[in-house]
């Protein structure tokens, strides 16, 4: 049951958003009580750090069979920022904003986890794209993974993107792009052209 109310408060939050999701809607779109729910998690905020660890590790599950596939690294970054958008039902809720805003603390802790398994993501990535020619071998690639997170949790920001402005969808291709053609080389981004025509 535990499990169940994960899945379904991780569906509606991502859906409708932190803030407008309450205990009693969750126990009606379930077609349970809410003492059902309180039984396993004591008030909304137990909850939500629930939902949003299992979310992230579902999505760091899913980096890693990706990353376990050997695909090349720019074809990579596209694949992970398809799952990622895929499990995040495509951000249309902003959920890192609300999160920011509403749980600050859970937003906190999830960042730090989401940086450490980043770097190792993005550090792996950089090394692989510069050995097989693709990424620019004078770099510190220290530097670009940091600033590449910091883009990542800053384009999230509604008051500097608003999403009546920048789809989040529209925001990742735009930002994934705009890192791979600062990092890469000619033959790089033959790679990333091909893979623009086709999307």
């Amino acid at each position: 049951m535990k499990e169940k109310i994960i899945e379904k408060a991780n569906d509606l939050f991502l859906n409708l958003g932190f803030k407008s999701v309450t205990m009693d809607d969750l126990a009606t779109e379930m077609g349970i009580s809410k003492k059902t729910i309180y039984t396993h998690f004591q008030n909304k905020t137990e909850l939500v750090k629930a939902t949003t660890d299992h979310l992230f590790c579902c999505i760091s599950d899913g980096i890693d069979t990706i990353i376990d596939q050997k695909n090349g690294p720019i074809e990579e970054l596209y694949e992970i920022k398809s799952f990622v958008m895929h499990h995040l039902k495509n951000e249309k809720t902003s959920p890192q904003y609300q999160l920011q805003k509403y749980y600050p603390k859970i937003y906190s802790a999830l960042k730090s986890k989401q940086f450490d398994v980043m770097q190792e993501c993005v550090i792996d990535n950089l090394e692989r794209g510069i050995k097989s020619g693709v990424y620019r071998k004078n770099m510190d690639i220290h530097f670009i993974s940091r600033i590449y997170f910091v883009g990542a949790i800053g384009i999230k920001d509604q008051d500097t993107f608003p999403m009546q402005q920048f789809p989040m969808t529209k925001l990742m291709e735009d930002y994934l792009e705009y890192h791979i053609r600062g990092i890469a080389t000619e033959k790089g981004l033959e790679i990333l052209n091909n893979l623009l025509t086709k999307e």
